[in-house]
């Protein structure tokens, strides 16, 4: 027996009420038109690093995907090679940030002198999903593992996540430490449906959408099923806060500006 494949996404969104009543019962054969693609933000922050070499700091395709989304979609996709090996006896806040610099710290020191070319910016992030209890959730051992963390996330109600941005760029001088550095994090409080059944549960865990991920389930895809409600951001569930990480890269980028016209000012005076 074959498998079942999914039959593709329509590319069109359906047509309105009102147009579906307007349509003859055998239209003319037309080829659909092509969806254009919007435009770029035309943000001053992305405009001063555009054609710049940005690093982003991790294997995440979802985070790769989310930048893409603003427009950085020609990156560097650089991840940390040293082990996160931090205490889970930290608190979320600690153990996230504590991660995400270690991985931009790590990048930034490989990577400056690189034959590449200094990079303009470094972004790094670190994603964890906390229980009620405070634990901090692993990817899933296992399919046992899998279905008793999702019961527990259902049975708790609600849960946080917690992602850690870390930006860094290079300042132009040579005074210590010779970067800018700046960080947050963001936290969401996600609440499973109370309806999510067993049944339900296991059917996901078999899709193995959640196998690779901290909590074990992603609420961009499939695993938005198990989901009633969020509090907070969508995207730092995803892996990746989009509004804090531009904030971030308008700072950083604005210390580098800063420091500029402070040597300039210093070379006037002398």
């Amino acid at each position: 027996m074959s498998d079942v494949k999914y039959a593709p996404a329509p590319v069109e969104p359906p047509p309105s009420y009102e147009t579906t009543a307007s349509i003859p019962t055998n239209p003319p054969t037309t080829k659909s038109p092509l969806l254009r693609a919007p435009l770029p933000l035309d943000l001053p922050v992305l405009t001063s690093i555009r054609g710049r070499r940005v690093i982003l700091a991790s294997a995440s395709p979802r985070r790769r995907q989310l930048l893409a989304q603003i427009g950085l979609s020609n990156l560097s996709v650089i991840p940390s090679t040293v082990p996160e090996a931090f205490s889970k006896t930290l608190s979320p806040f600690e153990y996230v940030l504590q991660t995400a610099t270690q991985k931009a710290m790590t990048v930034y020191s490989a990577q400056i002198d690189s034959p590449d070319g200094e990079p303009a910016l470094v972004i790094a992030a670190d994603t964890v999903v906390v229980s009620p209890r405070g634990q901090i959730l692993e990817k899933p051992r296992s399919e046992a593992d899998h279905i008793a963390m999702l019961k527990g996330l259902r049975d708790a109600v609600s849960h946080k996540v917690y992602t850690a941005v870390v930006v860094m760029a290079p300042l132009p001088s040579a005074r210590d430490p010779g970067y800018a550095l700046e960080s947050t994090v963001e936290e969401t409080t996600v609440k499973f449906g109370k309806d999510v059944s067993d049944e339900m549960i296991l059917s996901y865990v078999r899709t193995r959408e959640g196998a690779d991920k901290a909590g074990g389930y992603g609420i961009q895809g499939i695993g938005a099923i198990l989901v009633d409600r969020i509090e907070g951001s969508f995207d730092n569930v995803v892996g990746l806060p989009l509004r804090p990480t531009l904030a971030l890269m308008e700072k950083v980028l604005r210390d580098d500006e800063d420091l500029v016209d402070e040597f300039a000012e210093a070379e006037e005076e002398e």
